[in-house]
């Protein structure tokens, strides 16, 4: 209805254009908000549930990592559901299945229905978590797609914000999270239906958001496509990137779909490895470790534990301004320069932790910091979170958006999601028993991780800045490769 105007006011095309891009990427991004919710709501819940439904320390473990199992089995299933019936319908599902569980966890009854709808949620997390970045690199320009792929870790921080504050809130309306906060119902039972209000937000969304036009060009609905660059670009050459698409998707289709993503890598093409080793370095770092476990880690450096949710929340602050700082920087800066700075000072914080809980002494059966050691730690920490948040948190969902073909993009971040995942709930489970082994070795092996990524970036991960996604995707095929594969 709008159309006549916009020819009329030519000059300001640009600047709509761009408002509309940025507007469905924060769209988009709102399944990265699910993700980091679900993440973090069990922080606020953990000792509560284990009190309710009188759980060992295992099965405790067990039943707050539990969601990420289901949450590598959605992000698996979220390529093949992505690629057949597109994007949109694919946040649907997630939407919906993150409703069931908000809802059945809150009014779960026993162990093993808690576990059934944990698994639940991490079907629906896992979907959006492939999606999301999927999504909105496919309908950013390339001068902006850098930021904008950005925000879906900037929604994962603010998940992680919105989690912990409301766990706060509820937690201390009620005075514990144990005890009856409104119509019969237990605090730790609200943290978890809170999870409806996002649930539905992300679910209205979805509907009214255009699909992607690299998926309506693969499945050959051209005019569609044109549509939906016509109002998130019309300054560009529309007919240009429609060719350039589907020259991409045509040139893939030369081997068989499935085939598709094998290679002469170990059976995978290299990008998939790349794109897996990107996801298992951003999780072997550690960096749920806080999100997950930080009462224990603040009792250390002598908080009481009445104050660790506030800390927690004020730390999940940081991430979301450092965060802000990346988006700022990654499309004129680069995300090979910022990786590698990240790595170093992950590798030096996490080398700084382990070196003052290497001078811990047991209270009570409980590690404890004397002298300047408990505030080195605390300092070490949020550098820790300060490193992660301004590099490896948004920029490996910045090239996860970038680096696969159109033809399998859904396909291989759903792989590299599911790796994610997966390292997620190994570094979760291991955690508590490696932790009473020995604080200084766990936090030393996060280092030593840290400082692999940086060699792993400096030697297999090419610079994509200022690349169409097109470009991109051929630095990872080697010269005399690319008519084989």
């Amino acid at each position: 209805m709008q159309e006549p105007q916009e020819h009329a006011a030519a000059p300001a095309a640009p600047k709509a254009s761009h408002g509309k891009v940025i507007g469905l990427a924060v769209a988009g991004a709102v399944g990265g908000f699910l993700f980091g919710f679900d993440s973090s709501v069990v922080n606020g819940a953990v000792d509560a549930i284990q009190g309710s439904f009188s759980l060992s320390h295992a099965v405790t473990g067990f039943a707050v990592a539990v969601a990420l199992l289901g949450c590598a089995v959605g992000s698996w299933l979220a390529g093949a559901v992505g690629d057949r019936f597109g994007r949109i319908p694919a946040m649907k599902l997630g939407a919906l299945l993150f409703l069931a569980s908000a809802i059945g966890t809150g009014f779960s009854v026993g162990l093993w229905d808690l576990i059934l709808w944990r698994l639940v949620g991490g079907l629906g997390i896992g979907l959006a978590s492939v999606i999301a970045p999927a999504y909105i690199s496919e309908i950013s320009p390339r001068q902006m797609r850098g930021r904008l792929a950005s925000l879906q870790q900037l929604a994962i921080t603010s998940g992680i914000f919105a989690a912990l504050l409301s766990d706060a809130l509820l937690a201390n309306g009620a005075g514990g999270a144990t005890h009856t906060l409104w119509w019969g119902v237990d605090a730790w039972r609200w943290m978890f239906i809170a999870g409806a209000v996002p649930a539905v937000v992300y679910g209205w969304i979805a509907f009214v958001l255009p699909e992607s036009p690299r998926f309506l060009v693969l499945r050959g609905n051209d005019e569609g496509a044109r549509n939906v660059f016509r109002s998130i670009a019309p300054d560009d050459d529309i007919d240009r990137e429609i060719r350039d698409i589907r020259k991409a998707i045509e040139e893939d289709r030369l081997s068989e779909r499935r085939g598709a993503l094998r290679g002469h890598a170990l059976g995978l093409k290299p990008v998939l490895w790349v794109g897996i080793a990107l996801s298992v370095f951003q999780q072997f770092v550690g960096i749920n470790v806080i999100f997950y476990y930080s009462t224990t880690l603040w009792k250390s450096v002598g908080f009481r534990e009445e104050d660790s949710l506030t800390i927690s929340v004020a730390t999940s602050i940081t991430n979301i301004l450092v965060t802000l700082i990346a988006i700022a920087l990654v499309d004129r800066v680069g995300r090979r320069p910022i990786l590698l700075v990240g790595s170093v000072g992950m590798a030096v914080s996490l080398g700084t932790m382990a070196l003052a809980f290497s001078t811990a002494r047991l209270v009570n059966g409980e590690p404890a910091l004397t002298g300047a050691w408990g505030p080195v730690a605390l300092v070490a920490a949020n550098v820790f979170v300060v490193c992660f948040g301004a590099s490896w948190g948004p920029l490996v969902w910045v090239l996860l958006g970038e680096i696969f073909p159109p033809s399998i993009r859904a396909r291989g971040l759903g792989i590299a999601a599911a790796a994610q995942w997966i390292a997620n709930f190994l570094i979760t489970v291991s955690f508590p028993p490696m932790a009473a082994w020995s604080l200084p070795l766990t936090y030393g092996m996060y280092a030593a991780f840290a400082a692999l990524s940086f060699f792993f970036v400096l030697t297999k991960v090419p610079e994509t800045n200022g690349m169409s996604l097109e470009q991109a995707e051929t630095l990872f095929v080697r010269p005399g490769k690319a008519a084989a594969d």
